[in-house]
């Protein structure tokens, strides 16, 4: 039998770029190595499923990492606002939470995979687990199928890349495509973690495994220059710091070749001023009590014995004792607490994968291949990426959608 295309990876991308063509008439068949669809979506979101984010499109661009003006077309053609009436339709009700992200009602991944294996199955796309796909055939710079790892030859007008990257590779995201891409011509921006926690090299830092800070600003310092700064959430590890504003810091780092510092401000809302003033009223209120015991309103408890080993001060000195020179290092220290940040956690641990197939080599109006006439491609196989808060669902389902419609004309 011969197929009108060939989607190769059962994700967010592959799902709905065979839905769409399918949906218009295409004969599809869907071909993914695991045994279920959507393996690395029933993960995302900590299984909750973060599908988008309801900013605008300045929004939603400010928030691409990686090759945003590439986007433009495929996020015209299916934006977040369509998703969400995609998933209505299919039986999946949303909500909006914090910094406009979009979670299924029912907060599970796995009813945005039902439905979305729902959209497959009423538009009859064949679907075919625990087939792994080894290469691409092309005649004369034109797709004519795809060899499977049991030899099998499946024959078809048109094939879509949609592997994923290399980050979570239990999920099957293990380079694939970007393989089989080189292959065929196609040049490969190197694989790099992107939304990755950060190890660093301070000693202190594994005392303060498992704390979550809220409400911090951070900044990441290189050659003296602030190159970012993020404010939420982050948390302490036992190889350095994680947590929303230490991934979102990641991204904007491509390339880490000189010594980067993070600067914590951990009282981001106080001036130095302020800072002074709250910690005379906290002395005051702990008047006769030893330090390490005066800053229980101020910080975690953890954290008190860190702050002043790094702020040089006696644990053990009466608040009422501390001079005014000693609560400016204190001041100091809370608002410009320093990490040395030594690289990032591997590949396989990053939330996604910066890198991949070179957007130039893309028409970025069809996302069919510049170098093999009626190849596509689709999704975290492609050279771009987007901070968190949905954005990187919505790329898989923009791009998704865009290569589904094009495989039609």
């Amino acid at each position: 039998m011969n197929y009108n295309l060939i989607v190769v990876g059962g994700g967010p991308a592959g799902m709905l770029g065979a839905a769409t063509a399918a949906a218009k008439g295409l004969r599809v068949i869907l071909l993914e190595k695991n045994e279920k669809l959507g393996k690395k979506l029933f993960l995302t979101g900590k299984g909750r499923c973060n599908v988008t984010n309801y900013g605008d499109f300045d929004d939603f661009f400010n928030n691409i990492i990686t090759n945003n003006k590439f986007l433009y077309s495929a996020y015209r053609s299916f934006n977040s606002y369509q998703l969400i009436e995609l998933l209505a339709s299919l039986g999946v009700k949303t909500k909006v939470e914090r910094g406009n992200r979009v979670f299924p009602e029912s907060d599970k991944s796995s009813d945005v995979i039902k439905a979305l294996t729902k959209h497959l199955q009423l538009n009859n796309v064949e679907i075919k687990l625990n087939t792994e796909v080894k290469e691409i055939f092309v005649h004369n710079r034109h797709t004519t199928g795809v060899l499977l790892s049991n030899s099998k030859k499946i024959s078809g007008d048109k094939v879509l890349i949609a592997t994923g990257g290399m980050s979570y590779r239990q999920t099957g995201s293990t380079g694939d495509g970007y393989r089989m891409a080189q292959q065929l011509g196609h040049s490969i921006i190197t694989p790099k973690p992107a939304l990755v926690p950060l190890v660093t090299k301070d000693k202190w830092v594994k005392d303060l495994q498992g704390l979550t800070l809220k409400n911090v600003s951070v900044q990441a310092i290189i050659n003296n220059k602030s190159q970012v700064e993020q404010f939420g959430e982050m948390i302490f590890t036992h190889f350095g710091v994680s947590g929303p504003i230490i991934l979102s810091i990641s991204s904007f780092l491509r390339e880490l070749n000189s010594p980067m510092k993070l600067k914590v401000d951990l009282k981001p809302a106080l001036s130095n001023e302020q800072l002074d003033a709250r910690l005379q009223r906290d002395f005051n209120k702990y008047v006769g009590k030893h330090l390490k015991n005066s800053l229980d309103d101020l910080l975690p408890q953890r954290m008190i014995p860190v702050i002043l080993e790094l702020s040089g001060l006696d644990v053990h000195k009466q608040a009422n004792q501390v001079t005014k020179k000693e609560r400016g290092l204190l001041v100091h220290i809370l608002k410009n607490l320093a990490l040395t940040v030594t690289g990032t956690r591997p590949l396989n641990e990053a939330i996604v994968t910066s890198g991949g197939i070179d957007v130039k080599e893309i028409n970025p109006s069809t996302l069919e291949s510049k170098i093999i006439k009626d190849l596509y491609f689709a999704g975290e196989v492609i050279d771009v990426d987007a901070l968190t808060g949905g954005y990187n669902l919505q790329i898989a389902f923009s791009t998704g959608y865009l290569s589904g419609i094009s495989c039609v004309e």
